[in-house]
């Protein structure tokens, strides 16, 4: 065997170089364990042995060399498992480029890397591991295959960062723990995991490449990445233009609180759900039929908490389970929507551009203490909607942007760039994007409980001059503004969720009047389960805004939405978006005097309620917040102190629980069948009344407004039945601050009137919305 002082090397000079400088993109070629026939070293030399070490014994054809990259050390050697014997390495690069020649061994064998390097501190530290460059192939060809395909739906489950035990390489007959990292990069030259482990170094660590499926792959055993809290990103060197970059892992379950980006690994499987029940009978709670009244809720400015010395901080995902989960189930809520709580950088988006679309934000705990909000949710009766961004994202370089040096996630040509909100638009017509996003909204559904999702923007996706003037946009290949590829994606996706997860609710927030957003993909429409009404939001908004002594010239603003209110699965939203940005909260809306504007949102969440479709309110709206929200700081609280504050507060709980309670108000939500008007004409006295009927036609709800504030005496109104009518609800009663002008029960006279055979005569109290049911026949 040749002495260590002997200067031969059998490694190629041109890929020692490559990975000293960070350019090897294909570093398992280089690093390792690998068998050298000499006679194709020798031509590779350019000479002969005899020539370079005149006075050493030709060794065999084939010996067996050990190389690696560790440019903080001091020493490394080779500890050989079979033997026990331990070699020392030769730096034959002073960048530390390190090679052992075991001369007279011609097969691989199993081994350890022995390194001893200084530590940050000043001291001396050594590591012995399994090399992760003898590690063999990790992802399977199929998962290749699917991912390639744009059909792998647990994309989460290959990629990103995993806990895994794998055989030790070359039979050494044990189990290896580490960390299986994997990442989407086709058109980049090389790709390294980096971290505290190796001094944010990325030649220390480049990846494999599966070519198959452009993702890069490395396998990082326990004793590597240390003890503690592993944080990592991907470095990434484009192949074009000297692009370098750190990237946080776009699959990665858990990153670092901003302003910070790097991701944490985080184990998925350790968490216990304690929801079976609520599960199990989910189908029953979320069908078309059933009750639905969600809180809209920004859970960073919900309620904050005030530290001993002064400061305002957000509740946890704990703190928010002890807190916000009693209080939505007292209001009488089946759902609680959240504004996107997808990892993201910037807190004044609230979340609608997001750069982690597989982990929660770390601002209020970790992957595993927002499982515990959405398991007490469900063990309170609570459902849990997600607001989700497949429409965009942000520039952020830490994120999906110029991922691999090319534009990757995003269109490379004009249709890359959203003019609204400076992002960038996610490529629905490439495979593994399309994947990407399915397997995110997926991920929601599965790993942590979800309900349902409510797609945001969807009216961006639809249209290929969203937002753009004539000249920026160019046409489909049949010469419409429709955005083909986002249409098919849509499609495809609510009819993956729709199988995977037969229960969830796909919830569309779409503001124009594209046709069939809530009907089948087989018969032509987009296969959401539910469409957020913004016509009506708007319209109804409009309405209440103007002094009632005008509102008769705005009538058809408050009947217009029954003409098309069951065209779609609606949702009737009166969310965040009305109530920033100057537009005021809704109690600021409201015209009049003090006393006139709490009666009209009174009014307003009456009509609300008893309007078909499924019910959403933004958090604060059901205390009568004086100021627009805020995202940075927590509700009013305080306002409960006054009896006005209170008393909207107990109508909205109220409303919730008629709601709940009375078929009629919600089982033919989506269905002419459930509505039918009796006085929709009288605009001079800004009054409609209509009933809501139960599949049990014996069961109805009638409905009278009165949106002036003159009580009207001896309002005769049509109703389908004789008997008994008893005032069931009424937003004028006492409890709600209202001024009691109330019926208790009348009785229907033989008095055909409005095209029905009975009628009553009614007083209607001012500003108010009244339910009438009959008791008796």
């Amino acid at each position: 065997m040749l002495c260590r002082e002997d200067p031969i090397y059998l490694t190629p000079p041109e890929q020692v170089a490559a990975v000293c400088s960070g350019y090897c993109s294909d570093p398992f070629a280089v690093l390792g364990m690998h068998v050298v026939e000499l006679g194709a070293w020798d031509e590779g030399q350019g000479t002969s042995w005899e020539a370079i070490a005149p006075h050493a014994p030709r060794p065999a054809s084939r010996v067996v060399t050990v190389r690696a990259f560790y440019p903080f050390a001091e020493s490394v050697a080779i500890r050989a498992l079979d033997t026990d014997e331990v070699v020392p390495m030769q730096r034959i690069h002073p960048d530390g480029f390190f090679e052992a020649v075991f001369w007279r061994r011609s097969e691989p064998f199993p081994y350890r890397l022995i390194v001893t390097e200084g530590t940050r501190d000043g001291g001396r530290g050594t590591r012995e591991f399994y090399d992760p460059y003898s590690f063999p192939l990790l992802l399977s060809d199929f998962d290749l295959h699917l991912i390639a395909e744009g059909n792998h739906f647990r994309l989460w489950r290959v990629l990103g960062a995993h806990i895994v035990e794998l055989e030790a390489p070359n039979g050494a007959g044990e189990k290896v723990r580490g960390v299986r990292f994997a990442v989407w990069a086709p058109n980049a030259l090389r790709v390294s995991v980096v971290g505290d482990f190796n001094r944010w170094d990325g030649r220390v660590h480049p990846m494999r490449f599966r070519h198959e499926a452009g993702v890069w792959e490395l396998f990082l055993p326990q004793e590597v990445l240390g003890t503690g809290q592993v944080l990592y990103k991907f470095e990434v060197k484009g192949r074009y233009g000297g692009y370098l970059q750190l990237k946080a892992d776009p699959l990665g379950f858990y990153h670092e609180v901003r302003p910070k980006s790097a991701s944490l690994l985080w184990d998925l499987s350790r968490y216990r759900w304690h929801d079976d029940d609520w599960l199990a009978h989910r189908h029953e709670v979320q069908r078309l039929d059933k009750p639905i009244s969600i809180y809209e809720v920004h859970l960073g400015s919900w309620r904050q908490v005030q530290e001993p010395e002064g400061n305002w901080r957000w509740m946890t995902y704990r703190e928010l389970a002890e807190h916000l989960v009693p209080y939505v189930k007292d209001m009488g809520f089946t759902h609680i929507e959240l504004l996107p709580v997808m990892e993201h950088p910037l807190d004044e988006s609230w979340g609608y551009q997001v750069t982690g679309y597989f982990a929660p934000t770390s601002r209020y705990g970790t992957p595993d203490d927002f499982r515990h909000f959405v398991d007490v949710c469900h063990q309170n009766g609570i459902g849990v909607i997600l607001d989700w961004v497949p429409a965009h994202f942000p520039k952020d370089m830490h994120g999906l942007v110029f991922f691999d040096g090319t534009n990757l996630y995003e269109y490379g040509d004009w249709r890359g760039d959203h003019p609204d909100w400076h992002t960038k638009v996610f490529n629905f017509g490439r495979t593994e994007v399309r994947n990407f996003l399915i397997a995110s909204a997926l991920f929601w559904l599965h790993e942590f409980h979800a309900d349902g999702l409510r797609i945001d923007a969807v009216a961006s996706m639809l249209y290929l001059d969203y937002s753009r003037k004539p000249g920026e946009w160019q046409p489909n290949i049949y010469g419409g503004n429709e955005h083909l590829e986002a249409i098919d994606f849509l499609k495809r996706l609510n009819e993956v969720v729709h199988r995977e997860v037969p229960d969830a609710l796909m919830i569309a927030e779409e503001s124009t009047a594209w046709p069939m957003v809530t009907r089948p993909t087989y018969v032509g429409g987009l296969g959401f389960d539910f469409k957020w009404n913004m016509g009506w939001m708007h319209d109804t908004l409009l309405y209440f805004s103007k002094d009632p002594i005008y509102r008769k010239y705005h009538h058809d603003a408050l009947t217009f939405s029954l003409w098309y209110a069951f065209s779609e699965n609606f949702i009737l939203p009166l969310s965040h978006d009305e109530v920033v940005h100057g537009k005021a909260s809704l109690l600021g809306k409201m015209p009049g005097d003090l006393w006139q504007k709490f009666a009209n949102l009174r009014a307003l969440f009456g009509y609300m309620w008893a309007h078909p479709g499924k019910k959403l309110l933004f958090m604060g709206g059901e205390i009568a917040q004086w100021r627009e929200w805020d995202y940075a700081s927590s509700l009013d609280w305080h306002l409960l102190q006054w009896e006005s504050h209170q008393g909207i507060q107990r109508l909205v709980r109220d409303l919730n629980w008629v709601y709940r309670n009375e078929p009629a108000l919600h089982e033919w939500d989506g269905d002419h069948r459930g509505f039918e008007w009796i006085d929709f004409h009288d605009a001079d006295n800004s009054v409609i009344a209509f009933v809501r009927w139960a599949k049990d036609w014996r069961d109805c709800v009638v409905v009278v407004c009165n949106f002036t504030p003159v009580v009207r005496h001896d309002y005769r109104i049509g109703v389908p039945f004789s008997g008994t009518w008893k005032e069931v609800f009424n937003t004028d009663w006492q409890q709600y601050g209202g001024s009691h002008v109330t019926n208790g029960e009348v009785v229907a006279e033989a008095v055909p009137w409005q095209h029905r055979p009975y009628s009553v005569r009614l007083t209607l109290p001012p500003l108010a919305v009244v339910f009438f049911k009959c008791v008796g026949e």
